[in-house]
């Protein structure tokens, strides 16, 4: 038997970044938070601790602050292709990078006032190579109901079934998408905000007899309204809403008043995807 390395790679977990941008009298803020990876020949660090290859994670960390001041931050997908290729271009070891970035939105109350807003948080992941590179946006977080228009019935029993058939249910979930480009330029702001109106427009309009035909209904809206778009992830959590029993007070309930439930809940996932496209060349989740 032979032992040998696998899959390696290694980096600065979650820099913390903020940017204030003072030009004008009405400041604008960028909150992130990011993640460097880098993968290559990094096998005599594993097997002899030769450290010739490996950029310190120090390093990565100055990295992200320098690059914030030198050259701005904009969009969170050109912030993390800038990094990736740096890393790529600067670092002849290093075959690939993944820049991960989560970004907090603030809401501008003032020329220097903010709120931060915490309904959800936008996500990207960049990978490059030396080759090709890859951009995955992505939110989590995004907390939506329908307070009816939502059936569940048809579906097998046996003898541990103790679900009730419905015709009208709370549909409540906690959207985690993500969805990988066709290319790696674009106008990200007006893409990520383009998403995401996709995806509310048919949670509303989808009148649904399970949570997975939601599923499909928003990644088929998205792909419908976004051609940059090559395919679409979607993890939705059914946060379960149980009617109360009212009944030892002598009172009705007509789907009227719920418990709302935490744990354990439904965790529906599935991939939307266009059957044209070129495959990833990396893995990614949502």
């Amino acid at each position: 038997m032979a032992i040998v390395l696998g899959e390696n790679r290694y980096g600065k977990a979650e820099t913390r970044l903020v940017r204030v941008s003072r030009e004008g009298e009405t400041h604008t803020l960028a909150d992130f938070n990011v993640s460097v990876a880098l993968s290559g020949d990094l096998a005599a660090t594993h097997l002899t601790g030769d450290n010739s290859g490996v950029l310190p994670t120090d390093t990565m960390k100055n990295t992200v602050y320098a690059f914030a001041k030198e050259h701005g931050v904009g969009e969170p997908e050109e912030f993390a292709l800038r990094l990736a290729h740096h890393f790529v271009d600067t670092q002849t070891q290093i075959r690939a990078a993944r820049v991960g970035i989560e970004s907090y939105a603030w809401e501008q109350l003032g020329p220097h006032s903010f709120q931060r807003r915490g309904d959800s948080t936008r996500t990207v992941e960049v990978t490059v190579t030396v080759e090709q590179s890859q951009v995955v946006s992505g939110i989590s977080g995004l907390v939506l109901l329908n307070s009816t228009n939502s059936e569940f019935h048809g579906f097998p029993r046996d003898q541990y079934t103790t679900l009730p058939e419905t015709t009208d249910r709370i549909l409540a979930t906690a959207v985690d998408a993500r969805w990988r480009h066709l290319h790696d330029d674009g106008d990200w702001a007006k893409s990520y905000a383009g998403v995401v109106d996709a995806l509310l427009k048919a949670f509303v309009s989808t009148h649904s007899l399970s949570l997975q035909q939601t599923l499909y209904a928003m990644g088929s809206q998205v792909l419908t309204d976004r051609s940059e778009i090559a395919e679409i992830r979607l993890a939705l959590p059914n946060k379960h809403h149980y009617l109360v029993d009212l009944s030892p007070f002598d009172l009705t309930n007509d789907n009227e008043v719920f418990i709302a439930g935490d744990r354990p809940y439904g965790l529906i996932e599935g991939t939307v995807t266009r059957d044209d496209v070129p495959p990833a060349i990396t893995e990614w989740y949502p």
